[in-house]
């Protein structure tokens, strides 16, 4: 009896754990109780889109999905000051908006890891590679920049 108990215990366990290697954790980025802690957020967000910033490689694209989210987000706190005094449909809009941005900003991160299973240049044998995002986006920004550079030096042709 004690074995069959055991054997559950272990399968429900190998089950969660699969459910959590499979789901993707979003973090919280975006999330305020009043218009001055929403300002703060915003401004902080802004921030780290600069060059440098924790979400600096956000695409324009995203950037401009991000300041809808926040100007929907904006509208509520100028109406209602706190969430404290919204009704439930405005609590769900912004609980909404809130997530959207984060899954935005989750995936943008400079932090996020991105791991691929390939085969080694001279080898058959694939293996699994991970990188940050940002150490992606610098390779591919620092690639292209070698490649522009390469194409503005005067080239040689050796004469015969």
């Amino acid at each position: 009896m004690k074995l069959k108990t055991w054997l559950v215990g272990v399968a429900v366990g190998a089950a969660v754990l699969q459910v959590g290697i499979v789901q993707a954790k979003t973090d919280v980025v975006v999330k305020a109780e009043n218009k001055d802690d929403f300002t703060a957020v915003v401004a902080a967000i802004h921030q780290q889109m600069q060059p440098g910033g924790h979400y600096e490689f956000t695409s324009k694209k995203d950037r401009a999905a991000v300041d809808t989210q926040f100007g929907e987000m904006q509208s509520l706190f100028d109406k209602y000051g706190t969430v404290d005094q919204m009704d439930q449909a405005s609590k769900v809009q912004l609980f909404n908006d809130q997530q959207a941005v984060n899954a935005i900003l989750t995936h943008n991160s400079s932090d996020r890891l991105v791991c691929e299973h390939i085969a080694p240049l001279g080898s058959n044998i694939p293996k699994t590679v991970c990188k940050t995002y940002g150490e992606i986006q610098r390779e591919q920004r620092d690639s292209q920049h070698y490649m522009q550079n390469f194409q503005q030096v005067p080239q040689f042709k050796s004469g015969g």
